[in-house]
């Protein structure tokens, strides 16, 4: 039961990871979604573009990875993609919380999460590159739903979002086509600064 009762813990610890709310706003632009939200959206689309990616990816780790990726949120808080200033202690405080989170699961499950959120971070392999691409691909969408409305709120520019998708393109060339597109679209609307 020692183990029931530590798995019980972690899925009561993570019920948290709902009301940790991202700066992207849902498609229909009413709210901002939450972590919980954000990574059941990236399990369905890591089924649904599959057949995109480059390489051959192990779909179970991947849904796996991005259920698990944020859940360091609970602690560390979420950093907006573009906030340099919180990503200068973003690592520090994710590993902390890594630690204590994981930490509460039976030690050969948290190990196994905390590997998989090491290997999502490290972004080398091809699951990570994937598990990447859905979580820089998904607000990007959401954006485009809502009519832009994130990248108004924070004056984005063009260069920000090329540089974050930077290895979206040999993930996927037809994701970051598509990616592209969108974005010279809310140029041309005036919702992302070109330069």
């Amino acid at each position: 039961m020692e183990r029931m009762k530590k798995q019980i813990e972690f899925l009561m610890e993570i019920d948290k990871v709902k009301n940790i709310f991202r700066q992207t706003w849902l498609a229909d632009g009413n709210r901002k979604e939450n972590d919980a939200e954000h990574s059941w959206h990236l399990a369905i689309a890591a089924f649904l573009l599959k057949e995109y990616a480059v390489e051959e990816v192990d779909l179970l780790k991947v849904i796996i990875m991005v259920l698990i990726h944020d859940l360091v949120e609970i602690d560390a808080g979420d950093t907006y993609a573009y906030d340099d200033e919180g990503a200068k202690t973003k690592r520090a405080r994710e590993e902390a919380a890594a630690d204590r989170i994981f930490g509460l699961l039976p030690s050969d499950q948290g190990v196994y999460f905390r590997e998989l959120w090491e290997e999502f971070e490290a972004y080398e392999s091809a699951d990570a590159k994937y598990a990447h691409l859905l979580d820089n691909f998904q607000p990007l969408l959401l954006n485009h739903e809502s009519g832009g409305k994130s990248w108004v709120e924070h004056d984005v520019k063009k260069s920000q979002i090329y540089k974050r998708n930077a290895k979206v393109e040999e993930t996927s060339p037809e994701v970051w086509e598509w990616m592209k597109q969108v974005v010279d679209r809310h140029i041309e609307m005036g919702q992302i600064r070109d330069e």
